[in-house]
């Protein structure tokens, strides 16, 4: 069913969803989906509606108009998307390949409603795996003494394919603060759940040594800040002292690619709403 994603962030008060639920119903806005949050420790209100579109007299141009006064009138963040419209995804690899492939099968399954219209990489290891699901494929190699070639082309290419979205799939590169800003809450990325306590290389094998007893995932919008953006999603897995370091890499790859997948879904069906560094997600 086609719908119409109404999302709202504002300052609390009295009368919000009264008068967003009366101009739906003047225009006999048909709402599939309803979820509200009120933040007391910041004093803001979240909101997020899927409207049926066909049961609006306007488009999504005629519904901005019609909205305007109201959105005005509450000094109101908001969008409206419609459903029908793909969101456009550029996946970004190195040579890890779980993150990505995971997402090329539930991209090829319809289970994640978008476009790829290409992967980038700083390697060439994985252009067979996505050249097999007719998807482009550019190998933008990094030069440690000057990334700033590397990185320009980057930007190139994302903004020749329109991306409305980019994923770190283990894309093992910091990128450079410009491009943070340029795409803010736009790129999303995937760490394991050890940071801050386990940095450096061979997280796992450092987890390993303490005896650790939850490995997990998260995944962020990426900002100037290393790992420190708005989290999506996190989950974890319990381990013992019977797994070996093979374990923990297995467990923690499958996390990893299973909290990247779901962050992604809540952001391409518009369930993130971000304010300041944290985030509401309407599951």
């Amino acid at each position: 069913m086609r719908t119409f994603r109404l999302v709202i962030a504002c300052p609390d008060g009295v009368g919000i969803v009264a008068k967003v639920s009366n101009f739906l119903a003047t225009y006999n806005g048909w709402i599939t989906e309803a979820s509200h949050h009120s933040d007391n420790d910041s004093g803001w209100f979240f909101m997020r509606h899927e409207i049926r579109a066909d049961s609006l007299p306007f488009d999504l141009a005629g519904f901005r108009q019609a909205f305007a006064p109201i959105a005005r009138e509450f000094s109101m963040e908001w969008r409206i998307t419609d459903s029908a419209v793909k969101k456009r995804v550029v996946l970004m690899a190195s040579r890890e390949s779980h993150c990505l492939a995971d997402l090329l099968h539930r991209w090829h399954s319809g289970e994640l409603d978008c476009e790829i219209p290409c992967v980038i990489a700083n390697h060439d290891d994985l252009r067979s795996m996505v050249e097999w699901h007719g998807i482009p494929y550019f190998h933008v190699p990094v030069d440690p003494k000057n990334k700033q070639p590397a990185f320009e082309r980057v930007s190139q290419l994302i903004d020749e394919h329109q991306a409305d979205n980019v994923v770190l799939a283990r894309y093992m590169q910091i990128l450079p603060p410009d491009l943070c800003q340029k795409y803010r809450h736009q790129v999303i990325n995937i760490h394991h759940s050890f940071l801050p306590s386990f940095v450096g290389a061979k997280p796992y094998h450092q987890a390993s040594l303490r005896g650790v007893k939850l490995i997990g995932a998260t995944c962020h919008y990426v900002t100037e800040e290393l790992d420190a953006g708005p989290i999506i999603e996190q989950d974890v897995v319990r381990i013992s002292h019977r797994d070996n370091i093979e374990d923990l890499v297995r467990l923690g790859k499958d996390v990893e690619k299973l909290v990247l997948a779901r962050g992604l879904r809540y952001h391409l069906e518009d369930r993130v709403l971000v304010h300041d560094n944290k985030t509401v997600v309407f599951d």
